[in-house]
């Protein structure tokens, strides 16, 4: 039998309809007084949309095969990334086997080095190989985590992400993880606030629910060994993404500083190996977390996770659903996963990317069985109701 050749790259942007949940036209949890880096200028510090989170949008992909199977997949990237599929990376999948991954991928990563190596090029080639692994999957008829060697549980099981831990542990996860609202700009006073939300929290789900912190890169490395020691008293599991992502020499300090037993993750914004390597050599953290839309992908993912593996490190991705659970089911060292509450106010679960994908699985009391997972591909449609648009056509 032989193996389909890949005919057509198309890459499309979405408009409106709530496709991007950082595009919120209403009040939503994600977008209320988070701290960022941008929370030093008062003017940026309510809404995380007033200094462009939602600029981007999403970037939406689509390979088809010589036998008509469509394979897709999506990511933030927008038309910036848009531009990068048609007219860079295209070349590097017109003609080629669809089982030609792991080359694609590096000819894909070597030609953009010149402008790319993390940021938007990667969630491009990010979005590009995950709607890969699709289309194989559909051509084989097989999951993706079966491509991946099958799940090594029966289930997956959840912490959620939103302000709500109390209605998470009362939903069946194992934990709930709090966005930090107020940032060092914000000082004693903030933090005094942070630990407060923190007490409040902890007198709702008692003393074995899990609690983390989201820092969402807007801490320095003094204030965020405050936090940790503060919270240490409240019982806060890990502290998470303090520091800019580039900041190794910080994380490694603070990974000392934190009281003993608290775990420090980060990784959400770190992309490809060589970025995870720094962070796993130089004792940056006790979990990593990258984001399979972001950082290059399922076939780069198999590369960091074995690199974690092999320095004793849990790989614990950022929410990205469907791209994340297929891989999360076939590894030891990714004992448990990742929802982001999209709803609003975090008091139900959502699918993560609703209304763009049709068929994505959600958690019930906090898990998920492997067979919800057993659809060809990732499992998931494209709904068809969506408005895309295609701004940069090969020619």
């Amino acid at each position: 039998m032989s193996v389909p050749t890949i005919r057509d790259v198309r890459a499309f942007t979405t408009r409106g309809g709530g496709a991007d949940y950082h595009d919120q036209s209403g009040y939503h949890w994600i977008d209320d007084h988070i701290a960022t880096p941008m929370a030093r200028y008062p003017e940026y510090r309510q809404s995380r949309q007033s200094f462009g989170i939602n600029v981007l949008g999403t970037l939406l992909v689509e390979i088809e095969a010589s036998d008509g199977t469509v394979g897709f997949a999506l990511t933030t990237a927008g038309e910036i990334g848009a531009f990068i599929v048609e007219r860079h990376l295209s070349r590097f999948l017109i003609g080629r086997k669809i089982t030609e991954i792991e080359k694609i991928w590096d000819q894909m990563f070597n030609a953009t080095l010149y402008y790319g190596r993390k940021g938007v090029v990667l969630n491009a080639i990010s979005v590009v190989d995950l709607a890969l692994w699709d289309l194989l999957g559909k051509v084989r008829q097989e999951p993706v985590h079966a491509l991946l060697g099958g799940p090594v549980r029966d289930e997956l099981m959840f912490y959620a992400t939103g302000t709500r831990p109390d209605l998470a542990k009362q939903l069946g996860f194992i934990g709930g993880k709090l966005p930090l609202l107020h940032g060092p700009a914000e000082g004693d006073e903030g933090l005094k606030k942070n630990i407060a939300k923190l007490e409040d929290m902890r007198s709702k789900v008692g003393d074995d629910f899990w609690l983390m912190y989201d820092c969402w890169m807007s801490l320095d490395v003094n204030y965020a060994t405050r936090l940790a020691h503060k919270a240490n008293e409240v019982g806060l599991k890990w502290i998470e993404e303090c520091l800019p992502p580039d900041d190794y020499w910080g994380y490694a300090e603070l990974k000392r500083n934190v009281p003993k037993g608290m775990l420090v993750t980060t990784g959400e914004h770190e992309a490809t190996r060589w970025g995870f390597r720094m962070l796993l050599e130089m004792g940056c953290c006790d979990i990593i977390q990258p984001d399979v839309n972001w950082c290059g992908g399922i076939t780069e993912l198999i590369k960091i996770s074995a690199l974690a593996d092999a320095h004793g490190a849990l790989v614990v991705p950022h929410g990205s659903s469907v791209y994340s659970y297929h891989f999360v089911i076939t590894r030891h060292n990714s004992p448990f996963t990742e929802i982001i509450m999209t709803a609003p106010h975090a008091d139900k679960v959502l699918p993560a990317f609703t209304p763009l994908l049709l068929d994505e699985p959600i958690p019930v009391n906090g898990r998920m069985k492997a067979s919800a997972l057993d659809r060809p591909g990732f499992g998931v449609r494209l709904n068809p109701e969506m408005e895309l648009h295609r701004p940069y056509p090969r020619a």
